[in-house]
């Protein structure tokens, strides 16, 4: 009886928040014998244990890759949504000529608005931010610059980005070499750090 009641007492809430717009959430329903319930989906929340240390270096070690990735996980949050409404956009598009003309248009609006701030970035960030890309997007920086820009332009900037020892084809690897990356992210996400 109380379960019945919390649950009416909720779908009230969330039926009634919607009609005066004051934040309230229009849910599915899963109907179960005569009772209708609600079905809210959630986010997957991972539980880690605290990081261990074995000394003081891997501590501040730890600290600094934290303030980095806090600094780089936007950027790449952004070039993931910014990559979806781009392709969406370009779903649309009849001719190449239009297309070109809509992926300099983003690339124009994205140089203005973080050129300066990707500009200042570290080294060590930079490749981080390649890494989180490719975690973000689900494809290296190298690629996503194939399928926007071309196969030359691609060449070019990974042949810079060689010169000065970085690799556009890097790839997110969670499990190995970008391990505790991962956890740090997974932390920010839930609200750990």
């Amino acid at each position: 009886m109380i379960k019945r009641l919390l649950i009416l007492v909720l779908l009230f809430i969330s039926f009634a928040g919607n009609s005066q717009n004051s934040g309230g959430y229009v849910v599915d329903s899963k109907i179960i014998g005569n009772d209708t319930l609600p079905f809210i989906r959630l986010r997957t929340i991972y539980i880690l244990p605290p990081h261990k240390f074995k000394n003081k270096r891997e501590r501040l070690h730890f600290e600094r890759l934290i303030r980095k990735v806090k600094k780089v996980l936007p950027y790449a949050k952004i070039a993931a949504t910014k990559l979806y409404i781009l392709n969406k956009e370009l779903e649309n598009c009849k001719s190449d000529k239009e297309r070109r003309k809509l992926i300099k248009r983003v690339d124009k609006e994205l140089h203005d608005e973080y050129g300066d701030e990707i500009k200042n970035l570290t080294f060590s960030e930079g490749r981080l931010l390649i890494k989180l890309i490719d975690r973000e997007t689900g494809s290296s920086s190298f690629e996503l610059v194939k399928e926007l820009k071309g196969s030359f332009t691609a060449f070019l900037w990974q042949s810079l980005a060689r010169v000065f020892g970085e690799n556009l084809k890097a790839e997110y690897d969670p499990q190995r070499d970008d391990r505790i990356v991962e956890e740090i992210v997974i932390r920010i996400e839930n609200g750990q750090l």
